[in-house]
């Protein structure tokens, strides 16, 4: 009556083999819907795969100007002026953009890791969405007539999670993160000179 249904060691072999499913490309498994698909495609924008992702960083890094000269102090002072300060906010944004994007991924790793109760809300996170996959590879999990997709398990398990992420304090969080980085990258793009190549190509573009 119940020979269907894994027994033993049997239905350690089958949650194993389901659980593999997340680490393995979305046209092996047979619905098309599992798969590493998942975790490749975490936090990414629909179109946009991991190996896009993994390139856009490895430009980022690549196109990475030197740190020593990134913060040389020698080359800090004041802008004598407001239009030598707008110059400087535009050029600098524009040569040292790879600097920021590492300096914006640094600062939310800080605020991540220095906050312990926002680690337990993404791991709370986590274990939700992982649990609701689990789920739908068993099943289908089907709400008001239709299917949950990756996505809507994810939107899913984050409202699952939001109490523990209003208990973290996420929102100050975020309002931290933005803060910091503007201050930094603002306070860098504004006091940073210009390099001499940087002020000729100022000087050579057409009015």
């Amino acid at each position: 009556m119940f020979s269907g249904v894994p027994k033993g060691e049997n239905a350690l072999v089958d949650m194993d083999s389901k659980a593999g499913d997340l680490f393995i490309p979305d046209e092996a498994h047979p619905t098309g819907t599992g798969g590493a698909g998942v975790l490749s495609r975490l936090w990414l924008p629909k179109g946009v795969s991991a190996s896009m992702a993994k390139e856009w960083f490895d430009r980022r890094r690549l196109s990475i100007r030197p740190w020593a000269s990134f913060v040389d102090q020698r080359k800090f002072s004041k802008p004598r002026n407001f239009g030598e300060l707008c110059q400087r906010m535009v050029k600098n944004v524009e040569v040292y953009n790879s600097n920021y994007t590492f300096i914006f991924l640094g600062l939310i790793l800080y605020c991540i890791i220095s906050s312990p109760m926002l680690l337990i809300a993404l791991a709370v996170y986590a274990g939700a969405f992982y649990v609701i996959h689990l789920k739908s590879l068993e099943s289908k999990l089907v709400v008001l007539g239709r299917e949950l997709t990756v996505p809507h398990q994810m939107s899913l398990a984050g409202v699952i999670s939001l109490p523990v992420f209003w208990l973290a304090g996420a929102g100050a969080a975020v309002f931290w993160v933005l803060g910091a980085t503007l201050f930094v990258i603002g306070s860098h793009a504004a006091f940073r000179e210009l390099e001499a190549s940087d002020l000729d190509e100022i000087l050579m573009e057409p009015v």
